[in-house]
């Protein structure tokens, strides 16, 4: 009995350095070196390029950034709380379709869009809902078209400008067959930045 405790002792101590420490340092390891950018979490500088933590960095084009202002396209809402877009806290709301606490967000968002001169119908779906993770820093490109004439007038600038920025942001769908066609919200707003 002490015999297979001994055993079955050194064999998790064995497997703890193997799994716990080292294949998290060898894959650390390989993917710092071969994909700096992404292992350090896609972050982006001002003008979208890639950057490291440390320096001038916008935000992460893997997780979405709480943008509000009118001169900028709005990305999904965030369920994590109380911070938005909180990576430590991802998740999604977990409101069923008969809780009056979805709708009545769903609401509010379109009376926000409202204020912004959109039209009440037609409001695309993931402009007033979050995504499961409440981090998704993508939208469909309807809901960027929808809010192109806001963005457009809140700057200052053709409507037909802002409409080919979403365009030339518009993702296929991945292997031209996974998921929707979407748009990164942070990389649009920043080539947004660019325009004058």
């Amino acid at each position: 009995m002490l015999r297979e405790l001994a055993t079955a002792t050194r064999l998790l101590a064995v497997l703890t350095l193997l799994t716990g420490v080292v294949y998290p340092l060898a894959v650390t390891g390989v993917a710092r070196t071969c994909f700096p950018h992404l292992a350090e979490g896609s972050l982006l500088d001002g003008a979208g390029q890639p950057t490291i933590p440390g320096e001038s960095v916008r935000g992460s084009a893997l997780v979405g950034q709480p943008f509000s202002a009118e001169n900028y396209f709005w990305g999904r809402l965030s369920a994590t709380a109380p911070v938005p877009f909180n990576a430590a806290s991802s998740g999604g709301s977990n409101l069923g379709p008969l809780n009056p606490a979805l709708p009545a967000a769903a609401q509010a968002r379109i009376r926000s869009l409202a204020q912004g001169g959109a039209a009440f119908q037609g409001v695309p779906v993931d402009l007033v809902t979050a995504s499961a993770s409440g981090l998704d820093p993508h939208i469909s490109p309807a809901a960027a078209e929808f809010q192109a004439a806001r963005v457009a007038r809140a700057r200052g600038i053709p409507e037909a400008a802002v409409s080919d920025l979403v365009r030339r942001h518009t993702l296929g769908r991945q292997f031209g067959l996974l998921g929707e066609p979407r748009v990164n919200v942070l990389l649009l707003n920043l080539d947004l930045d660019s325009v004058r």
